[in-house]
């Protein structure tokens, strides 16, 4: 009888750790005599007639094991339902398929457990949290692999930045990777002490708008101007395009190539360069004359090695995978607790009503933020009088009011 396999796949961008989730998952399996087959480019060939596969044996796993990047192949591929079919898990005899990936993996992964479930195939899946933008809603806070390594690196480049800033005495406007959430500009900017941080979920009472984020970080100039601070750095999360309309981003006055549906694609333009521009063509509007830079945060920090807490959670949620399959659980994220227990986060459990994953944003609401929040430097109503030496409006520079916060 051929032997029994686990096919192991990844989906999405880089983060750091993947390699170490694949090692660790194939090291306990192949000690328990399993086939460990790894697919290439996620699922974009699982349902052809021929799969793009790579078999992992234990020198192949230990050789990858602390190094960032994948050795499987990436992409955003996601099939249709009318593609689905059990080719490769009858031929192959695969009884679980590990999915590595965020929100939209795990949407697919529930697809396919629905789809070999209704083939009565007996696959096991599970499915293992992978993204910087710490955007999986796992319990208790619990970040997603990658996350605090990626944060890690993007605090490396983000104290850089703020000692150039020391150094040459102007300003550098920081855009962090994060999709929707702003998980990770809020990491790096609070791990940095940055006097501005810029994160969608803080605009919860009003419309985001390009004209409101250069206002905040103009705020910030003004409270450090009168703190006789003429340097800084403000960070904002590139969710903040995904709640804006393309009327607004099209106001811009910024050049995009566009899509086939006549969308700006955003992901051919540096979003740091966008917050520069127009903050630098405010303030000359408004006679305020500093220097700002543009950093952008991103592609740098995907692929680079996973710090100790990865390297050690990841071994941790590889050999969870094998428990929960012996536990017969198919279907779910596996959990890492704090306390060390390994649990199952069913997928039916955190989906929509279309079967997606919900979004995990940023909690603005607990008494962390509300700390970090308070000891940012922007005008309040108490500086309006010392304001007034920089600007004529001073109101209107405030941050909370901005927000509608009042």
């Amino acid at each position: 009888m051929e032997k029994q396999s686990v096919a192991i796949l990844c989906s999405g961008g880089p983060a750091p750790g993947i390699n170490t989730v694949i090692s660790s998952v194939a090291k306990v399996f192949l000690y328990h005599d399993f086939r460990v087959i790894g697919l290439n480019y996620g699922t974009k060939t699982l349902f052809r007639e021929k799969v793009d596969t790579i078999d992992i044996d234990y020198s192949i796993a230990d050789s990858i094991f602390n190094k960032g990047g994948s050795i499987l192949k990436m992409s955003r591929y996601k099939p249709k339902d009318e593609e689905f079919n059990t080719g490769f898990f009858d031929k192959n005899n695969v009884k679980l398929l590990v999915t590595i990936g965020g929100d939209d993996t795990a949407s697919t992964a529930n697809r396919i457990t629905k789809f070999l479930r209704s083939k009565n195939l007996d696959v096991k899946n599970i499915h293992v949290p992978k993204t910087i933008d710490n955007d999986l809603p796992l319990p208790d806070r619990l970040p997603t692999f990658g996350y605090q390594s990626a944060k890690n690196e993007g605090v490396r480049i983000g104290n850089t930045v703020y000692e150039d800033a020391k150094t040459s005495g102007n300003w550098f406007i920081v855009s962090s990777m994060g999709r929707e959430a702003g998980h990770l500009a809020f990491g790096i900017g609070t791990s940095c002490q940055y006097p501005m941080i810029i994160i969608p979920e803080m605009f919860n009472k009003t419309k985001i708008t390009l004209d409101k984020i250069t206002d905040m970080i103009i705020s910030s100039i003004i409270k450090r101007k009168i703190l006789n601070l003429d340097y800084g750095a403000a960070v904002v999360s590139e969710g903040v395009f995904h709640f804006m309309s393309d009327g607004e981003i099209i106001d811009s006055g910024i050049n995009f190539t566009y899509d086939d549906h006549g969308h700006p694609e955003l992901g051919n333009v540096s979003k740091a360069h966008i917050f520069n521009i127009l903050l630098q063509q405010k303030l000359k509007k408004i006679n305020l004359p500093v220097k700002s830079r543009p950093v952008e945060i991103g592609y740098e920090i995907r692929c680079c090695e996973p710090i100790a807490y990865d390297l050690k959670y990841c071994t941790l949620l590889g050999s969870g995978v094998k428990k929960l399959f012996d536990e017969g659980k198919t279907g779910c994220i596996v959990v890492a607790k704090n306390d060390g227990t390994i649990e199952p986060l069913f997928l039916k459990d955190i989906e929509n009503d279309k079967g997606k994953i919900k979004t995990r944003m940023v909690d603005i609401d607990t008494e962390d933020f509300r700390l970090f929040y308070s000891n940012l430097h922007y005008v309040k109503e108490k500086n309006y009088e010392a304001a007034k030496k920089y600007v004529t409006d001073p109101e209107n520079y405030n941050v909370d009011r901005i927000l509608n916060w009042n």
